[in-house]
């Protein structure tokens, strides 16, 4: 397996081993770290995180065990920079098909770094631009 992008709901139940993580999605984002590749975070992954920790959805201390899992190097966890590779990206997800801006911010670091995106979501399994696992 290569290296993965991973959306934000992913990395959480990723971390948690949480059930709720399909099957191939688990097997893709274990084979990545267990090869010694990395599963990129997209930037804007945290931000929602945090904003989901200011409307009391999710607690501050799985904000931080996650922050700690991405910054621990031990980890494959790497932050994937909403950078301009990433904003020229953007340019391919088409608004029609994915409305949320995060979520397109999300598509378009996959294709920017031109790598698989695990994820749940439909509207963005909906893309024919770039590989989505669940």
């Amino acid at each position: 397996m290569s290296a993965i992008v991973a959306d934000t709901h992913a990395l959480v139940w990723f971390l948690n081993n949480s059930p709720r993580l399909s099957l191939a999605a688990g097997v893709a984002l274990e084979q990545a770290q267990n090869s010694g590749e990395l599963i990129y975070i997209p930037s804007i992954a945290i931000v929602e995180l945090r904003y989901l920790v200011e409307k009391r959805t999710f607690s501050e201390v799985e904000y931080q065990t996650i922050l700690g899992a991405i910054t621990n190097p031990a980890t494959a966890l790497i932050i994937a920079p909403l950078d301009l590779s990433v904003a020229q990206a953007l340019g391919q997800i088409p608004r029609d098909v994915v409305r949320d801006m995060p979520d397109r911010i999300i598509a378009a670091t996959a294709h920017a770094l031109g790598l698989p995106l695990v994820t749940r979501d439909t509207e963005l399994r909906k893309l024919t631009n770039i590989t989505t696992v669940w």
